[in-house]
């Protein structure tokens, strides 16, 4: 018997919607859905490979329980009575002696997002922390400053640009797959793309202009670009006039930042930054200066994405075709969206976050999220108070955070160590309890409100029964918050009932998603009046370059540039990034992708590595403050002098994660840890390293 299921991948982050073909209670084929608008049956490779994590006897498929030294790799296995018994003892003592503040959750952010700050409200503790200031909280910050909206309110009309300049948005190998599709449409329609980035990535391939720029001077170029477009009055006067504040002082400021003097520091020509800001403003509005994703770079990351926030703001292509838009929820149509569990009523809570985050001394960076490269110092000097318990779920703190050596001595002093995954990740293999997840072919998940130009609601649905002794998210919190004395705050029985409890006042059921796996709120294309109806949530309800979040908190709108080092002899920039092949740290022990690509190699400049004795394919030697490792080297003209580029997510050392275990090297191992105090990322980028033949 054979069925077809509407669904979301959960491959990465993206949750592109899917076609899941099922026969006999097997997953048979796996497709992008073919009923919604630029997915049209399209899939990436990651997606593909979602057969193979449901099959994988690698996976965690039962409940563990540490029974060595942590880190050892003894476990033993346990039922789930006695696992979540053994936490929930654990977390009562914990709450009692030390305040429920304790106790930390971190997790990439997902569709129970609101199930996980829920047990943590219930509990009293303000330290929920997610995976997005480590990749994109700079970001948010920025686009908070200047229009009042966070970077996840915002979105890029791909299809209808008419020019797009990327700095380092690998979006080819990064791939969300309706975004590459629009995007190719609109290049096949006549778009131009210009890309920015000290390695010649998938992406920069695809360009109509590449520029090798000098790392870490992304910032003096956006400079000089609002330079010449100021000095010829290029941009979007009439839109400008009304909706932005603050153009008299970035006028200032940019006066002395001439294409000359950023030729200089970025490497390129004056002439050909001078042509970039005409050809934009030919195309203005619908042009797009794309902020980014992955915005932590640099300890000055805030002000490099504001930069471009800025440019856009000039070409007036803020809410407009083919430009950058604030998504529209269903409140535009009089529609409501799902609810959610943390619109309940919870006990207040007076204690700060750990991090500091919303406090005079990191007041700016979204409490909604924390500063999770914060955690480490917090839990070793105990200040604000000690953390005792971590709750990790589909989170990797020891391979996405920098310094992975420090976050070891800071997990080393808590009490308990709990990750709910689907892998033996690295932190898996240095908790105390292991609790398995069932991966989302195996269960329904909570809704997914997507807002947008049009906005809808996606779900994600059970295909087949778990393979495995496996639990969904959903009703693991609840068992445990059941054990700790708060389940009431949960409501449900299973992660359908939760669903049902979720559309309850919207109109939609849980079976109108069997159709095309989504719902929609309007047929109708939302967009903004641009001349009366703008709706910023600044203070002064306009875009404003000079922030009132910025100076209220003591920080500049424009602060001085500081000139880049030049690193020479054997010394580098390191640089991190993506591949179509592999998802972050999460992907690299997949039977499919792992023998498509079982480690990284570092990239390395050809003449730099002639001099150093490099050959490629050798190893080498890579180190910083922080720690070391080999690798092997990939010998390239297609990179900086100043750079030596590693993909993310390799290194692991749980062993029985067997086919990724050891292979390649870890970046976290050797990132510093150093954080963007204004806009809260880490700087990823600012890690200098020295590279020699092994």
């Amino acid at each position: 018997m054979e069925k077809t299921v509407y669904s979301m991948c959960f491959m990465c982050s993206i949750r592109c919607p899917i076609k899941v073909t099922v026969k006999d209670g097997q997953v048979t084929f796996i497709e992008g859905n073919p009923k919604v608008a630029g997915i049209d049956g399209s899939l990436c490779p990651r997606g593909s490979a979602g057969i193979s994590l449901l099959y994988d006897s690698q996976r965690v498929q039962s409940p563990m329980i540490r029974s060595g030294e942590r880190g050892s790799g003894q476990w033993r296995k346990a039922t789930w009575d006695e696992a979540l018994d053994y936490i929930a003892d654990k977390l009562k003592v914990i709450i009692q002696k030390h305040g429920a503040p304790s106790v930390a959750l971190t997790e990439r952010t997902n569709l129970s997002t609101h199930v996980s700050k829920t047990f943590l409200k219930a509990i009293g503790s303000p330290n929920h922390f997610t995976h997005d200031a480590l990749c994109k909280g700079s970001v948010n910050t920025a686009c908070r400053s200047l229009f009042g909206y966070t970077d996840a309110q915002m979105g890029i009309d791909y299809k209808n640009t008419k020019h797009i300049v990327m700095y380092g948005r690998n979006l080819f190998e990064a791939i969300a797959v309706k975004e590459v599709n629009s995007l190719m449409e609109a290049m096949a329609a006549g778009a131009k793309m210009t890309y920015i980035d000290p390695r010649v990535s998938i992406t920069a391939t695809k360009a109509q202009r590449y520029w090798m720029i000098r790392p870490g001077t992304d910032l003096a170029l956006n400079y000089a670009l609002m330079h010449v477009i100021l000095k010829e009055r290029l941009y979007d006067a009439e839109y400008v006039d009304k909706w932005v504040l603050g153009l008299n002082e970035l006028q200032d400021f940019v006066q002395s930042c001439t294409p000359e003097w950023a030729e200089k520091e970025t490497g390129i020509p004056a002439a050909e930054i001078v042509v970039l800001a005409r050809e934009m403003s030919k195309d203005k509005p619908a042009v797009i200066f794309h902020y980014g994703y992955r915005g932590a770079h640099h300890a000055n990351e805030i002000y490099m994405r504001r930069s471009i926030l800025i440019l856009n703001a000039l070409m007036g292509s803020v809410e407009a075709k083919g430009g950058i838009f604030f998504k529209k929820g269903p409140g535009e149509v009089g529609g409501k969206p799902a609810r959610k569990l943390t619109e309940q009523k919870f006990p207040a809570i007076k204690a700060p976050r750990a991090d500091k985050v919303g406090t005079k001394d990191f007041p700016l960076p979204d409490p909604d999220h924390g500063v999770p490269q914060m955690l480490p110092q917090a839990i070793l000097n105990e200040d604000p108070y000690p953390i005792k318990a971590l709750l990790v779920y589909r989170f990797e703190p020891l391979m996405s955070m920098p310094d992975s050596n420090l976050t070891k001595k800071a997990l080393d002093k808590l009490d308990l160590i709990v990750t709910i995954d689907i892998n033996y990740s690295d932190i898996a293999w240095h908790s105390d309890v292991i609790l398995p997840e069932s991966i989302y072919l195996e269960r329904t998940d909570c809704v997914q409100q997507a807002n947008g130009q049009k906005p809808l609601m996606f779900l994600r649905r059970q295909a087949v029964p778990p393979r495995y002794d496996t639990r969904d998210w959903n009703v693991i919190a609840k068992q445990i918050a059941e054990r700790i004395g708060i389940g009431e705050f949960f409501p449900y029985k299973d992660s359908e009932d939760l669903v049902r409890w979720q559309l309850e006042g919207t109109g939609f059921t849980l079976e109108d998603f069997d159709k095309s796996g989504f719902v929609a709120y309007t047929d109708k294309q939302i967009l903004w009046d641009r001349k009366e109806g703008l709706k910023f949530k600044t203070p002064s309800k306009k875009i404003e370059l000079k922030s009132a979040l910025l100076e209220n908190a003591g920080f500049p709108s424009f602060p001085p540039y500081e000139p880049v080092p030049i690193y020479t002899d054997n010394q580098f920039r390191l640089v991190t990034g993506r591949n179509a092949l592999h998802t972050h740290v999460s992907t690299q022990n997949n039977a499919y992708l792992s023998e498509l690509m079982p480690e990284n190699m570092l990239w390395i400049n050809s003449k730099r590595a002639s001099a150093l004795g490099i050959k490629d394919g050798g190893l080498v030697k890579v180190a910083s403050k922080n720690g070391s490792g080999q690798i092997k080297a990939l010998v390239t003209d297609f990179i900086h002098p100043d750079s030596v580029f590693m993909l993310h997510g390799f290194g692991h050392q749980a062993q029985l994660a067997a086919r990724s275990y050891n292979k390649g090297v870890s970046d976290a191992m050797l990132e510093e840890n150093i954080t963007d105090k204004v806009g809260g990322s880490p700087a990823l980028h600012d890690t200098i390293v020295t590279v020699q033949a092994a």
